[in-house]
Formats: C-alpha cells, structure tokens, sequence
C-alpha cells in the first residue's frame, strides 16, 4: 500500500493505525507549506487535495480519515479496533467524527488555517482565538464522554487514534486538556507503535 501523509497532521492518526496493524507500506510525504496537495500528480491521485490518503494492493484510492480507519478495521478484525457489539461501534464512530468533524474541522482548522476563515490578515488573531474557544469546549465535551481509565471504548480503537492527534496538537499550541483527555493523550503517549511514529515524523516523545 501507499500511504499519503504529512508528519504531525491528522494522518498520524492513521499512521499509528498502519503501525499498530504492522502493515506493509510505503509513505509519500505530502508538504502542505509547499503546496504538493495541489499539484497535479497529487489532484490527479485525490481531487480533494486533502491527506491522508491511502492506495490500496488493488490500486484504488481511499480518502477521509473516518473512511481509511474503519476500512483498517474491518479488513483486520482480529485486532479488535472497533467493538463486535453495533452499540460500541456507533459510539466509535460518534467520537472519532467529533474529534474530526468538530476539533479538528472547527477548532484547530481556525488556529492553524485563520486565512480560510478571515481574509482580512488583521482578524486572524480573533479567528485563532475563537478556534481556541472552541477547542476548550470540545475537550471539555469529550472530558465528559472518556472512562476515567482505558481507552475511549475500553479496548484500543481507531476512535483512539483521533483522539490522540487532536490531543498532540493541544499539547503543540499549550492548550491544557482536562483531566480524562490528558490522562488518554498520556496513555496513548505509552503505546510502543505511537512512539515509533512519532520519532519517524521526527518528534520528541512529550
């Protein structure tokens, strides 16, 4: 397979994953600074221009953070990464979307991107701010979902996965997670597939 990331984004979500699964593949880095998403090759791959991005043994594309974790999922269900039962899947899926859909999309796309949401550079500050807002809100939500101990879903899920990347870029701009999301984002940090990942995208494990 091939494997469409960019170190430190929301592919490391799915990189742990890939690591996890111990799955052969190969990694095509994708700079967003310098623009390669929107390159032709690269448009020509996923016209969303968007990581990560996962081509399968078959050649076909996958795209979307939800879509490639799940497929990894089901296509090894002996690694358990979703829950047998259809309640605990709904609530695996409830949480990832959120981090997804909601911290990520929402929160810290306004930190990170303000232009996509002010062209105006003199508001960027307020759009960064209310990123943060949202931000806070979102883990405070999600402070409320996790157990006090394990994994967001009892065992080690794909949710888990999600969870973890919005939580390294909480501890990247020093927004202080509540006491459930930063004992997960510590308890992820313990995992021997997260810490390969993050020296092989080049970070210092916290």
């Amino acid at each position: 397979m091939k494997f469409y990331m960019t170190p430190g984004s929301c592919s490391t979500g799915i990189h742990i994953l890939l690591e996890e699964l111990e799955a052969t593949f190969e990694v095509y880095l994708v700079n967003l600074l310098a623009g390669d998403h929107v390159q032709a090759d690269f448009v020509a791959l996923n016209p969303k221009s968007t990581i990560p991005v996962l081509v399968r043994n078959d050649g076909s594309v996958l795209t979307e953070f939800q879509a490639i974790a799940w497929w990894l999922a089901r296509t090894h269900p002996r690694a358990g990464l979703v829950p047998e039962d259809a309640e605990g899947q709904a609530r695996v899926i409830e949480l990832m979307d959120y981090a997804v859909g909601t911290l990520h999309g929402q929160a810290f796309a306004r930190i990170f991107t303000p232009e996509q949401f002010a062209c105006n550079a003199a508001d960027h500050e307020v759009v960064q701010a209310q990123g943060r807002e949202r931000a806070a809100r979102a883990f405070a939500v999600l402070n409320q979902t996790l157990p006090a101990d394990g994994y967001a879903a009892g065992a080690f899920s794909i949710a888990d996965a999600a969870l973890f990347y919005v939580e390294f870029w909480a501890d990247k701009v020093k927004l202080p997670l509540p006491p459930r999301c930063a004992a997960h984002y510590r308890r992820m940090l313990g995992r021997a597939a997260v810490q390969r990942v993050l020296r092989e995208e080049g970070y210092r494990i916290p």
